[in-house]
């Protein structure tokens, strides 16, 4: 029985990079997670052992340290962007058909210092000491075949909590159900969000301010969390996937992972004390997840499901 070779990639994944800038006193980083996954015509290398096609992972790593020095790190995506259209357009004989750019993003904040333990005259921000943010991990994945791209950017581990403005009533009950109606329950969740963009990168077409993109997508999530009025968590993420909708022309899918970060109520009774909604026991697990996509009418969703 003949065996046939099927779909098949090679990369170099978790490239860890840290890019300073140092223009000023005032010093500027970025730092990425950045995979790099390559599909081509790759056949003799699995099928004969040659190597002749074979751009080296290692090769592949250093071109990621090259770009960020030669080109700099403004985004994430457009380094994306950079690095993908470098591996198929560039790379010896165009064996590399389609590059796909993983990347997370770990923010920093500045340290701030009180004037009087300042070294730095005039300033309460020491410009080269930060301290790790505590929140989202940002990521963006870039696949470009040589024709057009396909940008999914996003974040994750950012979590949320209403303490209240969140109902669940009216489910299906039957034999095994246990669990009570709820008319006022805390609502706490952490967003694994992925959005992709309308951008092709055809004829010249200019690319988003991928930053400011990824801030305000942020913000119209958190605030359709914030403004809510949840019955279940899945009306809540169709309203934060809508509202980036309405908000973002450039952003034509939203799709979201929520699961549940269940609060349950404490039983206080045997010690005398009433809980008034206001004692929890926090359950990491195990716990919903709920999941979907929200995208504009007439666009093929693009980002796959976990």
């Amino acid at each position: 029985m003949a065996h046939v070779l099927g779909q098949n990639q090679y990369g170099k994944a978790e490239n860890r990079i840290v890019r300073v800038y140092r223009d000023s006193t005032r010093h500027e980083i970025k730092d990425l997670n950045v995979s790099v996954s390559l599909r081509g015509a790759f056949e003799d290398v699995h099928l004969t052992g040659s190597n002749a096609n074979c751009l080296p992972t290692d090769t592949t790593k250093n071109t990621v340290y090259a770009y960020a020095k030669e080109h700099g790190i403004e985004s994430a995506e457009g380094f994306g962007v950079r690095l993908a259209r470098h591996f198929v357009e560039d790379t010896e004989r165009g064996v590399v058909h389609s590059a796909r750019i993983r990347i997370e993003e770990y923010g920093w904040e500045r340290i701030r210092t009180p004037d009087s333990s300042s070294r730095f005259i005039g300033s309460e921000e020491v410009g080269h000491s930060f301290v790790r943010k505590g929140q989202e991990v940002r990521t963006t994945e870039v696949v470009y075949d040589g024709d057009r791209f396909r940008v999914v950017s996003g974040l994750k581990d950012l979590v949320v909590m209403n303490t209240t403005n969140s109902e669940f009533w009216g489910y299906i009950k039957d034999g095994y159900t246990t669990l009570q109606e709820a008319y006022d329950r805390i609502l706490a969740t952490q967003v694994t969000a992925r959005w992709a963009f309308g951008f092709h990168g055809r004829d010249g077409e200019p690319e988003p301010n991928w930053n400011r993109s990824y801030q305000q997508v942020r913000r119209h999530l958190l605030e359709a969390f914030a403004e809510t009025y949840s019955y279940s968590l899945q009306q809540t993420l169709h309203a934060m996937g809508t509202r980036v909708l309405n908000n973002r022309a450039e952003v034509d899918e939203v799709r979201l992972e929520l699961p549940n970060k269940h609060h349950f109520l404490v039983d206080l009774e045997p010690f005398g004390l009433k809980n008034e909604n206001e004692v929890y026991f926090a359950a990491d697990r195990m716990y919903g997840l709920i999941e979907g996509t929200v995208h504009r009418e007439g666009v093929t969703p693009v980002i796959p499901v976990s």
